[in-house]
């Protein structure tokens, strides 16, 4: 499976441009600022509904436009190729088409042109904070897990009304009023559900990423020191009880002053994390930078290996600017891994931040002057 060609209009910096790729390794080859980046991750909010570079929709609208276009012809192989289309927006609900039918949501067409990104944000998911590990645990989700993607859409949902709730009774100077407190009854009751369900699907994700990744980074890291994923879910009783949602909503009783006197919701899946561990201790603190690197090249490895094995589809390799951030041993590592794809989609700078190796090339620099002559459609 490839994308043949893909199309974006007011997508980040780009008005309108489209794009020719070709089975195999694709490099975008421009300098700094002119959008190469913007273009392979269009291809990831194709494929996973999100960008690992932002939590919401609104950066990726070009400035003064109220809506976004990515479209992609994918090629299955068998020369059957699928147009798929998705539309962002300034209000309102991210909506999607399938060969130009009828509109759908876009967590509708989420898996199927799938995809993995390596990008020098990457050490983050060791380093950073949980934002960036909760991020790529959603992307993994909505790729592996059926319904993850409506589940977290509709958890997002029911915590901004709670936590509006909580902002009105933080503003009655300890005089609540009846209905208010009803309301948040319900709203807690509701977020309480779909928090249990979504932290369900995030452990089954990361059982299956568990044992691939400590595989993966003991062959990368050519020695034996054990490397381990866990997932650290902010409702921790779910891991505990059949049905935790009693011990859940006690646990709130205990907060509520909490989170009366913040106006937010002080516990749930939006404040989940990621632990990983090397030889027992906390990466974070105790690893190298080079074993950091190494982690996180692990952790993406095995997230390509699961889908792969999963979706019965190889998911399209998304290499962003990451050769400049790597020493040659890596550097070698992630290219034999990327030379066994379907197809890989390479940003640099320079030809000369990419190893050599035959591979299309693509001059951003020239899409930047074509894209400035018109709107261009697809084929």
């Amino acid at each position: 499976m490839h994308i043949s060609r893909l199309a974006l209009d007011h997508y980040r910096s780009w008005q309108s441009v489209v794009v020719d790729f070709e089975p195999g390794v694709n490099v975008l080859i421009g300098a700094n600022g002119l959008g190469k980046t913007n273009i392979v991750e269009a291809v990831e909010v194709l494929s996973t509904g999100s960008s690992h570079r932002t939590s919401s929709t609104m950066p990726l609208i070009e400035r003064g436009a109220n809506r976004a276009t990515i479209r992609a012809n994918v090629d299955d192989g068998s020369g059957q190729v699928t147009t798929l289309e998705a539309t962002l927006t300034t209000r309102g609900a991210n909506r999607a088409r399938l060969n130009s039918g009828s509109s759908l949501y876009l967590r509708d067409i989420i898996g199927r042109v799938p995809s993995v990104s390596f990008t020098p944000e990457d050490q983050r998911l060791v380093s950073g904070d949980p934002a960036a590990r909760r991020i790529m645990l959603n992307q993994a989700g909505a790729l592996l897990e059926p319904g993850y993607a409506a589940a977290a859409a509709q958890l997002t949902k029911i915590g901004k009304q709670r936590a509006a709730l909580l902002k009105q009774l933080g503003t009655r100077d300890g005089m609540p009023q009846d209905a208010t407190l009803s309301g948040l009854e319900i709203w807690t009751g509701q977020f309480i559900e779909a928090g249990v369900a979504l932290t369900r699907m995030r452990a089954k994700v990361v059982k299956l990423l568990a044992e691939p990744f400590a595989a993966i980074y003991r062959d990368l890291a050519g020695q034996d020191e054990t490397a381990t994923l866990t997932y650290v879910p902010s409702f921790d009783e779910v891991l505990a009880f059949d049905d935790p949602r009693s011990a859940i909503s006690e646990h709130f009783q205990r907060i509520y002053p909490g989170e009366v006197a913040r106006g937010v919701n002080l516990i749930g899946p939006q404040r989940d994390d990621l632990s990983l561990d090397l030889a027992g201790m906390p990466a974070r603190e105790f690893a190298s930078n080079g074993e950091m690197w190494t982690m996180a090249l692990a952790l993406k490895m095995a997230l390509f290996a699961v889908v792969r094995e999963r979706l019965g589809t190889t998911p399209i390799v998304i290499l962003d600017d990451v050769f400049a951030q790597l020493d040659n041993n890596r550097r070698t590592q992630i290219l034999d891994f990327a030379a066994r794809q379907d197809q890989v989609l390479i940003t640099a700078a320079a030809d000369g931040d990419v190893p050599a190796g035959q591979a299309h090339r693509i001059d951003v620099g020239e899409l930047r002057e074509s894209s400035l002559n018109g709107n261009w459609g697809m084929a």
